[in-house]
This record gives C-alpha cells, sequence and structure tokens, in this order.
C-alpha cells in the first residue's frame, strides 16, 4: 500500500472521529444576547454575548452575531476558545448613526475541534428590534457633572456672576466672606447678629430649543447629520435647564409645519422632550421661517431663551431670513447657532503645492470668510451667535445657556 493511500486512510479516519466528536452532543453551543431596551445615537454602546459549551473537550467557537443592517458590516465575527462545560461572556460595540429601529438577527456559532477537519453550525434565534434614541449617554454625563458641580471638567467655564440675581431665597446670618451689601439691617435688629439676605438664580425661566429640519441640516460630520448633533445637544440643554429648575421646550419647523412642546418645569418632562426628538428628520425643502415666528408668536407666552439650531453656509442665505430673526430677537432672546466647516478648516491649514490646490484654497477661505460675516452680521443687529464645530456643540451650547443665566438676560 502506498503512502498516499496510508495518508488519505489516516485523513478520513480523523474525519470520522472529528464528525464523532463535533456531532456527539445535541445541543453543542448555547449563547444568548445581552442588549440595551435602546441605543444611544452617537455613541458607543456595549452588546454582551453569553455562551456556553456542552462538549467535553476544548473547541475553537466562531461566533455571529447578525447585526442590523445600518452599520452596514459585512464581515463581523468574534473568536473565542471555549472549554469542556464553560460559560463564557463576549462584548462588543455598536456605534449607531441613525435614530430609527434597528433588527438584530440570530446568534451562529460554529464550533471545531482541536483536529480541524469539521466546522459545526449553530443557530441560535435571537431576533429583536431595538430603538435608537438621541443620545441618552451623553445626557447622563452631563446630567451627572451638573448635580456634583464639575461641570468645568468636561469643558464648561465657569461663569463669574455679575450682581445679584432677582429671585430671593432666604435670611441666614453673616458669616466671614458674604457679601456685606446683602445685609439685612432690619433682620440684624430683631436678631441682635448679623444677618444676610441670600438669593438663588432666577427660576422658571423658559429655555426652548428650536430646530431646522431643512435640507441644511442634512450634512454629515463623523457619521452623524447636522441635524442629530442639535437634537442630542437640545436633549441635553432641556436636561440641564430643568436641573437647574428652568422650564424646557422643543420647537421643530420645516417648509409646511411647526411641532411645539411646550416648556414646562417638572423632572419627567425630559421623556416628553426625548420622544419628540426621536422620529425628527429632515427634508430636502428650504424651512420657512415664518411659520417659525407664527408658531413662537402662538406657543410662547413669554420671553423665553430660543436656541436656534440652523446653518447658514453663504451671506446671502443668512440674509434672507434675517428680518424673521430679528423679529423674533424683540420678543426673546434668541441665540442662533450654526456649524462650522471642519473638513474646510483643516484644508486652509494645509500648504498649498499645485495651481489646484491654490484655487481650492481661495473658495475654502471665501466661505470661511463668509461664515464670520455671518456672525459679524448677526451680533451687529442684537442677535447672539455660536459658530462652533459640530463635536463641541454641546459644550458651546451649555456655556452660553449658563453665561445669559449668570448675566440675568434670559
Amino acid at each position: 500500500m502506498g503512502i498516499a493511500q496510508i495518508s488519505l486512510i489516516g485523513i478520513g479516519a480523523l474525519f470520522i472521529l472529528d464528525l464523532i466528536l463535533m456531532f456527539s452532543v445535541r445541543n453543542p453551543v448555547s449563547a444568548d444576547r445581552v442588549a440595551p431596551n435602546r441605543l444611544s445615537n452617537g455613541d458607543e454602546n456595549t452588546i454582551r454575548l453569553n455562551l456556553e459549551s456542552s462538549y467535553t473537550m476544548s473547541v475553537l467557537a466562531e461566533v455571529i452575531d447578525e447585526i442590523p443592517h445600518q452599520f452596514q458590516v459585512r464581515n463581523f465575527s468574534l473568536k473565542l476558545v471555549l472549554n469542556p462545560g464553560e460559560k463564557k461572556s463576549i462584548t462588543y460595540e455598536l456605534r449607531p448613526t441613525e435614530r430609527g429601529e434597528y433588527d438584530f438577527g440570530n446568534i451562529r456559532v460554529y464550533a471545531q475541534s482541536i483536529i480541524g477537519l469539521v466546522n459545526r453550525r449553530s443557530t441560535i434565534p435571537q431576533h429583536e428590534v431595538i430603538p435608537v434614541y438621541p443620545s441618552f449617554i451623553q445626557m447622563r454625563k452631563f446630567e451627572m457633572y451638573a448635580i456634583s458641580n464639575r461641570l468645568t471638567d468636561i469643558g464648561i467655564k465657569k461663569i463669574r456672576r455679575l450682581g445679584h440675581t432677582m429671585e430671593f431665597d432666604q435670611i441666614k446670618e453673616y458669616v466671614p466672606g458674604n457679601d456685606i451689601r446683602s445685609i439685612n439691617w432690619k433682620a440684624t435688629a430683631r436678631s441682635g447678629s448679623l444677618m444676610v439676605n441670600q438669593y438663588q438664580d432666577e427660576r422658571s425661566q423658559q429655555v426652548v430649543n428650536v430646530i431646522d429640519m431643512g435640507r441644511v441640516m442634512k450634512m454629515p460630520f463623523d457619521g452623524l447629520k447636522l441635524l442629530d448633533y442639535a437634537i442630542n445637544t437640545s436633549l441635553v440643554i432641556s436636561n440641564i435647564a430643568l436641573i437647574k429648575e428652568d422650564k424646557a421646550g422643543l420647537l421643530t419647523f420645516t417648509n409646511k409645519e411647526v411641532t411645539v412642546v411646550r416648556p414646562e418645569k417638572r423632572r419627567t418632562h425630559i421623556q416628553r422632550i426625548q420622544e419628540s426628538l426621536y422620529n425628527l428628520d429632515t427634508n430636502f425643502l428650504e424651512s420657512n421661517y415664518e411659520r417659525l415666528l407664527i408658531g413662537l408668536k402662538t406657543h410662547l407666552n413669554q420671553r423665553s431663551l430660543i436656541l436656534l439650531y440652523t446653518n447658514f453656509e453663504t451671506l446671502d442665505s443668512m440674509r434672507r431670513q434675517l428680518p424673521y430673526l430679528q423679529r423674533i430677537a424683540r420678543d426673546h432672546l434668541l441665540v442662533t447657532i450654526f456649524f462650522e466647516n471642519t473638513e474646510l478648516s483643516e484644508l486652509l491649514k494645509e500648504p498649498a503645492a499645485s495651481t489646484s490646490d491654490i484655487y481650492i484654497k481661495a473658495v475654502a477661505e471665501q466661505f470661511d470668510y463668509e461664515k464670520r460675516q455671518i456672525v459679524k452680521e448677526l451680533n451687529q443687529r442684537g442677535i447672539r451667535t455660536i459658530l462652533t464645530p459640530p463635536k463641541e456643540l454641546s459644550v458651546n451650547a451649555i456655556n452660553k445657556y449658563l453665561e445669559l443665566k449668570a448675566r440675568g438676560l434670559i
């Protein structure tokens, strides 16, 4: 008998042995997926897979979780070694960039022994649909720092308060360091010791996030549309306002309609705002600022801080809406928020190496100049502005809110 025949018989014997080893167990591997009830848009979300081996030997397992099609990942798999009867957990991260429902499929496990000639597939039904909501992870992070008075740790400026706030809190005994201008002389005379008035931040002020739902908010940065940056920041600002005991509200507008969540002060109001933000989407038309003006006059009965999220790319586009912005600024404290094109900013820093590069840089400089001119013209007309990179939107918006509140302008 030749060497080739002996080798063939040996391989056949190993194959049969491997087949017996792999298929002698009825349910070789069990698995389940542990995922949050909802995912946070734009953040890393942890998914855990729990696996248990019923084999009496160690096997090499390749785990394929059928993740939602929105991620467009075609080669997702995780490899690990499962010892006899072992339970093991593995985790991976998913970063969704769109809101909506994400459909998870089955878990498939391919196991092979040390021989490696046979792969056994196990399919574990794990179908589930998980919604992706505006970034509640970011909201909770800012909430935690706000409650512990550590907002400066994440880039929020410490604002020096100018003068007193107008809302009286209580009378307390004077201690060194109190402002002597706060001494209450009548209370001092009655008690026989120095007493001072204590003030607190004014409360129940209205903070309304207004989101432009037009085509200008379709532009993507780092996977997220500008609309999603605005939505995530609106959720954060609303939550901070409620922590500060202000009233938080929401208004969105398109070319045809205005949707309003009236400002309220209850802490549970954040859930209503979150649900309203969940279903928002842009269209490919220019938003109607006249409808915005009418919506504000109809639904807001007191002076409010209006944080308007939009994106003016040219002076002409801003000037078309300027009459409406000025009219809004007469009744409310308006802050217009729009976005730096960070890719253009990077382009401007690079040296021009050819004639075409010079032309490209000239166009980029023109766009950058117009953005600065938009800020200048709005400020000249008494309209406050925030020009920000998308990733720094939340920090810059909170800074502006706290600054205006500290200065007593709301």
